[in-house]
């Protein structure tokens, strides 16, 4: 993520969050007609056309239902849900981990504003990044990203990765300015994969819990998204310097690298919707956050699924 870039969009965020906090509870369901259909068992989404952040459903048929649960990024997998979301005045912001019931198993204060969510497939790990002010080793009071995780087995919260071993290239390397963001984990509940940064680069890192380490595998690669088989990841990159991001599918045992036409202008991390489905929000000139769907063989136009939304999870 640019520095700059990821400054500004904190601090809209900060503010609209916090001047929509006093609408935050209020309660609309009902159900309408989506823009488009979902593929494979449908989406989850926080709806933004009244900024009351709402998680909505959008069934295979196309019927968009609205749910009571209010985040500002959602995901979900095997029957656990992860809620990132307002705490209080300020404003503040939690992880809420909610069961298959909607009961909620755990809270988890967080250090700043809400950017990235994932859950593990099996359900037992959920991961956050927000935005931090007050974090950058480069410029005094800018903002940067920190990652960390909840192993709902243990218990245990991982506040950051930042003290974890980091490899570049091989060799273990350590910075002052290193951020991570967007962590997306295998089948084991062991390996992870998530963005590293440092300064103007990046990489697309792979990770291991148990051992505390992380290993570059690729430079200019941003919010990853493990296939469900475990053999592709999605993320974003930028064509040039200041190109705009692209949604791009690595495929991890050749290193091929298919570009997704038409998915420029996203700045999020991709859902994988099933096998062979991509979800992500974008916002179009002018417009308010919309998701599409992007064949991940990179055939294709993007189709819209849901306007005025984002997060974008499987149902």
């Amino acid at each position: 993520m640019n520095r700059v870039a990821v400054g500004v969009a904190a601090l809209v965020a900060v503010v609209l969050f916090g001047a929509g906090y006093v609408v935050w509870t209020i309660n609309r369901p009902t159900a309408t007609a989506s823009s488009g259909g979902a593929s494979g068992t449908g989406l989850r989404f926080v709806d933004q056309s009244d900024g009351r952040n709402r998680v909505d459903e959008l069934a295979p048929d196309g019927t968009r239902t609205a749910g009571s649960l209010r985040c500002q990024r959602v995901y979900a997998a095997a029957g656990t849900t992860v809620c990132l979301r307002l705490a209080g005045l300020g404003p503040s912001y939690e992880v809420a981990v909610l069961g298959g019931s909607g009961e909620v198993l755990k809270t988890v204060g967080l250090p700043g504003v809400p950017s990235r969510a994932r859950v593990s497939a099996s359900g037992k790990i959920v991961s956050w990044t927000v935005f931090v002010v007050g974090d950058s080793y480069a410029v005094p009071g800018g903002f940067s990203t920190r990652t960390g995780y909840l192993d709902l087995r243990t218990g245990t919260v991982v506040e950051s990765l930042e003290h974890y071993t980091a490899y570049i290239d091989g060799t273990p390397t350590k910075r002052d300015n290193f951020n991570f963001w967007g962590m997306t984990f295998a089948d084991d509940d062991q390996t992870f994969y998530a963005t590293l940064g440092s300064g103007t680069q990046t990489w697309l890192v792979k990770g291991d819990i148990t051992r505390g380490e992380v290993r570059t595998l690729r430079a200019n690669a941003e919010c990853p998204s493990l296939s469900p088989d475990g053999k592709r990841v999605a993320y974003k990159k930028r064509a040039g310097t200041l190109g705009a991001w692209q949604l791009f599918v690595l495929d991890l045992e050749s290193g091929e690298e298919t570009p997704l036409p038409g998915s420029n202008g996203l700045d999020d991390q991709a859902a994988w919707l099933d096998g062979s489905t991509l979800a992500y929000a974008k916002v179009p000139q002018g417009q308010a956050p919309a998701i599409y769907a992007s064949a991940a063989d990179g055939s294709g136009e993007p189709r819209l699924l849901v306007s005025s939304a984002s997060s974008p999870s499987p149902r």
